[in-house]
């Protein structure tokens, strides 16, 4: 289990490593401002709101934010609860405001919160829809802010991505 550890942690750093080559003004106002957009879920409760109105199914909002409800209190709640992982420390080290407006996040690193939304609402945006892809290429973009804003390890985001995924498929048929 050490070694399995090692790797991921060898993954993080090698992420956040090439990111620091990376970095720029025109992408920290972009993923500091999608990252923001995604708080508690905003930028998909809205998302949802548009379809529900273009499809004209006003229940298939309250259906769509329930399942956002309950996603996170599941991965905010109680899978947060069994890792506790500390989250990288760049903002974490004083209190000075973060860029961009960004707000300092109380729970665990592990998994993504913002990652597991995201993945979950891109698989019941697209039920039906052919704008899939976009939700996806959406969903991806939300997910690596975190890792770009320091929000997270990389590790995070992939784990947050697959409970999105899974939970998405679960919610499917009901939303």
């Amino acid at each position: 289990m050490g070694d399995v550890i090692d790797a991921v942690h060898a993954l993080d750093d090698a992420v956040d490593k090439w990111l620091e080559l990376h970095r720029s003004e025109r992408l920290d106002r972009l993923f500091y401002g999608l990252s923001s957009a995604a708080d508690h879920g905003l930028l998909w409760h809205a998302l949802g709101a548009v379809r529900a109105l273009r499809r004209r199914e006003p229940g298939y909002a309250l259906r769509f934010s329930t399942a956002l409800g309950i996603e996170s209190a599941l991965t905010n709640g109680l899978v947060k609860l069994l890792f506790r992982r500390m989250r990288p420390p760049d903002h974490f080290e004083n209190d000075d405001p973060l860029p961009y407006g960004m707000r300092r996040p109380i729970t665990s690193s592990f998994p993504s919160g913002h990652a597991a939304t995201a993945f979950m609402c891109a698989v019941l945006l697209s039920k039906g829809n052919r704008a899939g892809p976009a939700y996806f290429s959406l969903a991806a973009l939300v997910a690596a802010s975190r890792v770009y804003t320091r929000m997270h390890h990389a590790s995070d985001v992939a784990a947050g991505a697959v409970l999105g995924l899974v939970l998405g498929s679960a919610a499917r048929s009901k939303v």
